[in-house]
């Protein structure tokens, strides 16, 4: 998920370098989304890898 978000996020440099702010605006909202997504499901998983185990 952060490697998905990382692309998004180079591929929104290089449009905004070109004056693509379309593209630039796009693809930087895509990665917020995708960040904010993998923190949350990485959260998750921190959290429930923590129970004790069920007797």
């Amino acid at each position: 998920m952060f490697s998905w978000a990382i692309t998004f996020l180079i591929i929104a440099i290089i449009a905004g370098i070109f004056g693509l702010s379309g593209i630039a605006g796009t693809a930087a909202n895509i990665a917020w989304i995708l960040f904010v997504v993998g923190l949350v499901v990485a959260i998750v998983f921190f959290i429930a890898g923590r129970r004790p185990p069920a007797p």
